[in-house]
C-alpha cells in the first residue's frame, strides 16, 4: 500500500473533529525533575478511556469506514492497545471485534480486550507481523483496520501533535515510541505543517530498534528482536510502506535499554504519579538521557496498560520485569 509523503494537515484537523467527542483532549504536563538535561513535558496519553492514544486512530479510521463494511464486523492484530481501540469503538457502534494478538502479549491487555467484548485470536509473533504485512487473516470476514500503516489511522494520531502545539508553542523536540510508525508520522506530519524547526524523534528499545539501524544504514534493514516486558513496541524490521515516511519525517531514533525504562516508569510513579508501560515511558528515558536536546521536550506517553505484577517488580527493584 502507498502512503503519502505525510498525512496533509486538512486530514488531522478534520479527523480531530470526527473524534472529538470520544477521545480525551490529554494534558501536557512538567516531569519535574530539577536536573534533567531538558525541559521535560509528558503527553498524557495513558489517561485516554481505554488508557492508550490507539482511540485516536481507530476512531477516525471507523468514522471513515463503510457502513456496509462495518456491518460485517471488524478485526485487527495488535498486542493489546490496537485491539483496544477498536475494540472500543465497536462496541460503541454495536457491531462485532476480532483481533489477532502474538501469543506473548501481556495479560492486562489481554483481558481489557476481553472486557470490550472482543474475541482475540493468538498466533506467534512472526505470524502475527505477517498480518501487518498481508492486511489480511484468513478465516476473517469484515473491514480490516491497520494498526499503523493505513492514513486515516496516522491522521487520527497526528491529532496529538495538534494539541501540544497549542498547549506549548515553543516547543523544540517531540519524543514519540516507535512500533510500526504510525503514531511518531501523524503528530509529524501536524507538527512540521505548523512548526516544521520542532525536532520529531523516534525511541525504540535496544533489544528491537529496526528504525535506528535502518536510518544508519539508508534503507530498511531487519534486527534481532527480543521480546521483553517492553510489548508497545519493537519489532524485526519496518513496514516497507512506512519507510519512505518515518525516514522523511523524523529527525532520528533514539534507543534506550530496558534498565533505562524501567527506570523511567519507576520514576513517572514517584515523581508525577503516572503510570506509564514499557513503550510510554522510553520517551522519558530517551530524553533524560539527553538524546532529544536541550529546551523544551515533549515526550509522548502513549499508554499505560502495565501488568501489575510488572510494575510492582519495578517499584520494588528498579529492574527490568522477566518476560
Amino acid at each position: 500500500m502507498a502512503l503519502p509523503d505525510r498525512i496533509a494537515l486538512a486530514d488531522v484537523r478534520a479527523a480531530r473533529e470526527r473524534i472529538a467527542g470520544s477521545v480525551l483532549r490529554t494534558p501536557l504536563v512538567p516531569l519535574g525533575v530539577d536536573d534533567a538535561p531538558a525541559e521535560i513535558y509528558l503527553k498524557l496519553e495513558n489517561l485516554q478511556p481505554i488508557g492508550s492514544f490507539k482511540l485516536r486512530g481507530a476512531g477516525n479510521a471507523m468514522a471513515l469506514a463503510d457502513p456496509v463494511d462495518l456491518a460485517k464486523g471488524v478485526y485487527t492484530a495488535s498486542a493489546g492497545n490496537m485491539a483496544q481501540g477498536v475494540a472500543w469503538n465497536a462496541r460503541r457502534l454495536g457491531i462485532p471485534c476480532r483481533v489477532v494478538v502474538p501469543d506473548h502479549a501481556p495479560r492486562a491487555k489481554l483481558d481489557a480486550i476481553a472486557r470490550l467484548g472482543a474475541e482475540t485470536i493468538p498466533v506467534p509473533f512472526e505470524r502475527w507481523f505477517q498480518v501487518l504485512v498481508e492486511r489480511a487473516y484468513p478465516g476473517l470476514d469484515g473491514h480490516f483496520i491497520h494498526p499503523v500503516s493505513d492514513p486515516a489511522v496516522i491522521a487520527g494520531n497526528g491529532t496529538i501533535g495538534l494539541e501540544v502545539l497549542e498547549d506549548l508553542a515553543d516547543v523544540d523536540a517531540v519524543v514519540v515510541p516507535y512500533g510500526g510508525g504510525g503514531l511518531s508520522a501523524g503528530i509529524a506530519s501536524a507538527m512540521h505543517a505548523l512548526k516544521p524547526d520542532t525536532r520529531i524523534f523516534a525511541c525504540e528499545v535496544a533489544t528491537a530498534a529496526p528504525l535506528s539501524a535502518s536510518l544508519a544504514a539508508g534503507e530498511p534493514r531487519e534486527v534481532e528482536y527480543v521480546p521483553s516486558f517492553v510489548d508497545g513496541m519493537g519489532a524485526k524490521g519496518l513496514l516497507p510502506e512506512m519507510w519512505p515516511l518515518v525516514s522523511s519525517l523524523l529527525a532520528g531514533s533514539l534507543v534506550v535499554s530496558l534498565q533505562e525504562i524501567a527506570s523511567a516508569i519507576r520514576l513517572l510513579v514517584t515523581r508525577n504519579h503516572v503510570v506509564a508501560e514499557g513503550a510510554g515511558a522510553a520517551p522519558v528515558a530517551a530524553a533524560l538521557a539527553g538524546g532529544a536536546g536541550t529546551g523544551k521536550v515533549v515526550c509522548v506517553i502513549s499508554g499505560g496498560n502495565l501488568d501489575a505484577s510488572k510494575l510492582a517488580w519495578i517499584l520494588e527493584r528498579d529492574e527490568p520485569p522477566p518476560v
